[in-house]
């Protein structure tokens, strides 16, 4: 069976249909090409003909898509009822689209029929037998989607099951069982899929939406009931709570029940291309994702490090860099001594092997709680640890310039944006140095004009750059005196890392975060301290 499974994604279709994520054409060609470096076997790019933007897709990518896994698949619907498909502008749409495949949707619920399209039972069996066959006469292979179908199966099985069939009997090679409304739990769906291959003999694909948390449990479900064609979207987009997530599908296929659905080794990019995909949709990725998360193999108890130290496979259900993806240690006030051990070994310290091991680790196991006790977090912020262990280890923070004072105005007029402006004075390099840097907010002013003080001294300073900032009020309550923690993301152009301050004013626990970020950057490109 393994070799017959069909992977179909259909992200750039039912995927772009969630809630604020919006593809340009570009977008969309850009993704294919990720879907394509992941093996899937076929990406369904849209609808041509039903929106200008996917009928440029299609007209594009023959000519700017070259695929060497995965086939394109064009997405329709049935003819209109009274209207022969040969003569139908939505059915002519897809067989100009230049696509081989085509999944066709049509109505299985009897109720649908009835009420969203207005004909007939009968009318709709011969919908569908004439797109098939003109489709498939044309020289395209068709998919198709049985809409609601497992709600339609409860309602009328006589007629969801003769739906099925009749697609079948006009050329489709896979009839896909969509769950639309994702009310579905997995023993229902085994039944039903049961029932269809034994009452109608045709190659079942599942399609499943995740409105109960059981998408990828619905599709495996089916897939163990006997569905060859399975469906879903990276990261699980799509509207409501999303479509099956079908890195996860795949990788339960190939992980769990070893089913090599993918090309060889091609898996091992799922967490990079899971990654880029949501860089190009701008929808954050879920850093608890299954697989590709970047908590997915990130472990925060002292007892948990304690027996990873001994085996990693002790708190692993498997190899995280199967999926690309790797094991992370989190130091937070519930690290024990392990924790401190393992984070710095990952980071590049060996304490344990230190005559003052012990000691050390004592030390700053004990500091590290006491500063999370005080606001702060080093699992998010690995670069300030990293700092406050080459402190430890090395006997002093490194330390690039002095910091002499710094101040910030905001300067607001009716009518205008508010404009700020920070000054900083430093030493740097063996000079005294004062820059003035603007910016929408006092935050970005104090990174323009800190950046390009040090930068005097430090030219490849030029290549950080800001690109996230978060804040978090710690103690509820206590209003605009309240204890503030600020995150700073710092991007060299090539790798990214995380700062973090702490502090009442909001603007100092910021200056400290980028000082860091400065700090590590500088540390992380091989400069040597002026000091420590």
């Amino acid at each position: 069976m393994s070799t017959e499974l069909h992977v179909y994604d259909t992200t750039l279709r039912d995927g772009a249909q969630q809630e604020g994520l919006n593809l340009s054409v570009a977008d969309k060609l850009a993704i294919a090409r990720q879907l394509d470096d992941l093996g899937v076997g076929y990406i369904e790019g849209g609808w041509p003909g039903s929106n200008p933007k996917d009928t440029q897709f299609f007209a594009r990518a023959q000519d700017e898509l070259v695929l060497s896994h995965a086939e394109l698949a064009a997405f329709g619907s049935t003819r209109r009822a009274g209207v022969a498909a040969a003569d139908d502008p939505l059915v002519a749409a897809l067989r100009d689209s230049g696509a081989g495949v085509v999944a066709i949707v049509a109505k299985s619920h009897d109720r649908h029929v009835e009420l969203a399209l207005r004909t007939t039972l009968e009318e709709n069996l011969a919908m569908i037998r004439d797109t098939v066959a003109h489709l498939t006469a044309e020289g395209q292979r068709v998919f198709l989607d049985a809409e609601h179908f497992f709600d339609g199966y409860r309602a009328n099985r006589d007629y969801a099951l003769e739906v099925l069939r009749t697609a079948y009997d006009a050329g489709a090679e896979v009839i896909a069982l969509c769950d639309t409304n994702g009310g579905m739990l997995p023993p229902w769906v085994g039944d039903v899929v049961h029932d269809v291959l034994d009452t109608t003999g045709v190659r079942v694909g599942i399609h499943c939406h995740n409105d109960t948390g059981c998408a990828v449990a619905n599709t495996l479900a089916a897939v163990d009931a006997g569905a060859t064609h399975v469906q879903g979207t990276l990261n699980g987009y799509g509207e409501r709570t999303g479509n099956a997530d079908l890195v996860a599908v795949v990788a339960n296929l190939e992980l769990k029940l070893g089913h090599p659905v993918l090309p060889h080794g091609m898996l091992r990019d799922a967490t990079r291309i899971a990654h880029a995909v949501a860089e190009v949709t701008n929808v954050p990725p879920a850093s608890r994702q299954p697989y590709v998360g970047v908590s997915a193999f990130a472990h925060k108890a002292g007892l948990h490090a304690s027996a990873i130290k001994v085996d990693p496979d002790l708190y692993q259900h498997m190899e995280p860099l199967l999926v690309g993806n790797d094991m992370r240690l989190l130091v937070s006030d519930m690290a024990g001594r392990a924790s401190i051990e393992l984070k710095g070994a990952e980071l590049g310290f060996d304490l344990a092997s230190r005559p003052d091991g012990k000691e050390l680790v004592t030390r700053i196991t004990r500091r590290v709680k006491d500063l999370e006790s005080r606001g702060y977090t080093f699992e998010a912020a690995d670069a300030s640890f990293e700092l406050l262990l080459a402190e430890e280890v090395e006997g002093d923070r490194p330390s690039y310039f002095g910091v002499e004072s710094w101040r910030v105005i905001t300067d607001s007029r009716p009518g205008a944006e508010a404009v700020s402006e920070a000054t900083i004075k430093l030493l740097a390099g063996a000079a005294r140095i004062i820059t003035t840097g603007e910016g929408n907010g006092p935050v970005n002013a104090l990174d323009q004009a800190l950046r390009e003080a040090i930068g005097q001294a430090y030219p490849e300073v030029a290549k950080f750059e800001l690109i996230d900032y978060k804040v978090r009020i710690l103690d509820q309550g206590h209003g605009t005196d309240a204890i503030t923690r600020v995150l700073i993301e710092t991007s060299d152009g090539e790798s990214s890392w995380v700062t973090v301050g702490v502090g009442h004013n909001v603007i100092e626990a910021s200056w400290e975060a980028l000082t860091d970020a400065v700090t590590y950057g500088l540390r992380r490109h091989g400069e040597k301290p002026a000091r420590g």
